[in-house]
């Protein structure tokens, strides 16, 4: 069992890391143009300052002074807490040396170099630049650092962008996945701690196998996990809807996987975040008090942390103990269960027969791992539930997408993993899990009572309704005005 306590500190948190941050030495000396040239470089004593002021682009001492070490990065602007969005050479400080820059070389690469003019970092891309076709690199008001023909200013031409290559941070506009086609996989990796810009522990990325969703990972670790796209929002983060300041975009398609936000308020700065601690969190900027506020993080409770009630277990964060099996299945170690720590998972208490199997209906869930599921987006619910009854290796099946009436259809044939179940007021999907039919005693079951006379005006007297499956049935009993009562029962 795990916990992680993410609020009751956040304040001296907050004001503990802007002391640290405070601490990093920036340059002060603004040019008055947001481009480096062949003939005008970057130096160490320089920035560049976007066209509306947004951000700025120069080096950056972590830890000030004493540190020894500087780096190529871009930080907003107008908010003085030098928030750091992205550094170029991470891997590769420049070390005891007040000579070096930033400038786009003969062969229009955007290059790094020492006093000594030996390449310290590089965007490692070759355009020739020539007298009618000149390379230049610039600091757009998105925060994104582009290498482009000075006449070209089409974003699908661009020769390089640092929004290619984030470090720690996820800026609107910034896609989170995959190029097809070029083989480029964006994703961001924390700082190793907060003076050392070089990659950490934590990375967030899109896995985009079956059904993409995204993975804060320890390393090799899955540490949390999203829950895949729904086309309204990542399954696992409920709270996920659009707003009249943010809108979240998912793209699927043969040549690119990716998601990506927008900030419909442009006076309105937010990003998201992987601390060098391993939590994932999304800031905005209250102009009003100065101070960066967190909107939303994860992991946020002992239900965010992967597998936390391993397979075929899931967890609610509404219950105490957390953890709880499938209908049909029951701890593998009762010991362990007992102790609240539910990573060995359940196991069925029956063998699927496959022909005589039945399907229970979970509400408000976290959908289990997606990596290994089989994903038709034109199938509708029916066409699902037979795809998936007549394969006797289908365990769960459900809608790829809740918008509208819903649609598409999702098939897993393994084991289901890392599954969570909210309350309905916080949301979540309808999964429809197999369950042998000599474990379907084991549901909920609520009964439907019919009055045989319609004639009669009819008083709803009881109505005890439970949250069971497709195959359930519903009890109700209805009084007539003049007291007689009559009942049946039906399906």
């Amino acid at each position: 069992m795990r916990s992680i306590n993410c609020k009751k500190h956040h304040c001296y948190q907050y004001c503990f890391f802007s002391l640290l941050i405070s601490q990093i030495l920036l340059p002060n000396l603004a040019l008055p143009t947001d481009t480096i040239t062949i003939t005008n470089p970057l130096t160490i004593n320089q920035t560049l300052v976007s066209k509306e002021k947004k951000f700025k682009l120069g080096f950056f001492t972590p830890g000030g002074s004493n540190s020894g070490k500087s780096y190529v990065g871009i930080w907003y602007n107008e908010i003085q807490d030098s928030t750091i969005v992205w550094v170029g050479n991470r891997n590769n400080p420049v070390t005891n040396s007040s000579s070096h820059v930033l400038k786009i070389s003969q062969n229009g690469n955007i290059v790094l170099v020492d006093g000594a003019g030996n390449s310290i970092w590089s965007a490692n891309q070759e355009s020739q630049s020539t007298a009618k076709n000149t390379v230049i690199a610039q600091l757009l008001d998105s925060g994104n650092l582009v290498v482009r023909y000075e006449n070209d200013e089409n974003e699908e031409n661009y020769l390089w962008q640092s929004f290619d290559y984030p470090t720690d941070t996820l800026l609107p506009g910034m896609k989170l996945g995959w190029d097809l086609k070029s083989g480029l996989n964006r994703n961001i990796t924390s700082w190793k701690s907060p003076f050392d810009p070089a990659p950490g522990d934590y990375t967030f990325k899109l896995d985009i196998n079956g059904l993409p969703e995204a993975f804060l990972t320890n390393k090799d670790d899955i540490f949390y996990r999203s829950g895949p796209w729904n086309g309204v929002g990542f399954s696992g983060v409920p709270e996920m809807k659009p707003t009249e300041i943010m809108a979240f975009e998912f793209q699927m398609s043969k040549d690119q996987v990716y998601y990506t936000f927008q900030i419909l308020d442009k006076e309105i700065c937010s990003r998201l975040l992987v601390k060098h601690n391993g939590v994932l969190e999304r800031y905005t900027w209250i102009s009003t008090s100065n101070i960066w506020n967190r909107f939303w993080y994860a992991p946020k409770d002992q239900c965010d942390f992967y597998e936390e009630c391993g397979v075929s277990g899931i967890c609610n964060a509404n219950l105490s103990p957390v953890c709880k099996c499938l209908v049909g299945y029951k701890p593998k170690n009762q010991v362990a269960w007992d102790l609240r720590d539910g990573s060995d998972g359940c196991v069925r208490y029956h063998d699927l027969d496959c022909e005589t199997d039945v399907f229970n209906t979970l509400k408000n869930m976290k959908l289990p791992e997606t990596s290994s599921s089989f994903v038709d987006t034109k199938m509708n619910l029916d066409e699902c539930e037979k795809k998936c009854r007549y394969n006797c290796s289908c365990t769960a099946y459900t809608r790829s997408n809740i918008t509208g009436a819903g649609s598409g259809c999702v098939i897993w044939t393994t084991e289901l993993v890392d599954m969570r179940q909210y309350s309905a007021a916080e949301g979540g999907q309808v999964l429809y899990v197999r369950v042998a039919s000599s474990d379907a005693g084991m549901f909920p079951f609520t009964f439907y009572l019919f009055i045989l006379d319609f004639s009669l005006p009819l008083i709803d007297f009881s109505r005890h309704l439970i949250n069971t499956n497709k195959y359930s049935i519903y009890f109700t009993i209805l009084i007539p005005n003049n007291n007689s009562l009559s009942k049946g029962f039906g399906k």
